[in-house]
């Protein structure tokens, strides 16, 4: 049964848009034509709503990540990163990556698993989020130099909210990767 309204709606407040923020973006390939997938990822940033594409790094080579750490038998990964400025809300940045993802093939079956795109959204501005479905910034980033490397690449002066400054926490990996 349909209710009907018997009182008119309050008249709204027109929004105004919100302040862009810059947000950063991981993006990773290890099944398919990587390169290609890469570049049609970086095309569709482009043509995000009220986004535009900042800054991408260079493409570097990973080897895959498991839960029990890097497999050298799993194919490795092209990584890159890119920053985006946006005025989309973040939880809806990130839905529209997951939608890039599916469109390239992405199927989420195995946590840590092959894949032909993965969009990570590793920082929006300095927002600090423990909600479940929008980690901010990323739980993993500080740990991965194939993140935060392209990062600091294109951003020298990069900071991950609540870890520190980018270039700190790469040279703390690189240094404790060589003291194993």
């Amino acid at each position: 049964m349909s209710r009907r309204l018997t009182e008119p709606l309050p008249p709204r407040e027109p929004r105004e848009p919100a302040a862009p923020v810059d947000a950063v973006i991981a993006l990773g390939s290890n099944l398919g034509d990587r390169e290609r997938l890469m570049r049609e990822a970086m095309q569709d940033l482009r043509h995000l709503p009220l986004t535009e594409l900042i800054a991408v790094s260079e493409a570097i080579e990973s080897v895959a990540l498991t839960p029990a750490g890097p497999s050298d038998e799993r194919p490795g990964y092209l990584n890159a990163v890119a920053i985006v400025r946006t005025r989309l809300a973040p939880d809806m940045l990130l839905a529209m990556l997951h939608v890039i993802e599916s469109r390239h093939g992405r199927v989420r079956a195995e946590r840590w698993g092959d894949r032909t795109l993965d969009l990570d959204l590793i920082a929006y501005g300095d927002v600090v989020s423990d909600d479940e479905r929008l980690r901010l910034p990323h739980p993993r980033a500080a740990e991965r130099d194939f993140v935060l490397g392209p990062w600091l690449s294109i951003d020298p002066d990069a900071v991950l909210p609540g870890r520190g400054r980018v270039a700190d926490l790469l040279a703390a990996l690189t240094s404790s990767e060589g003291a194993g």
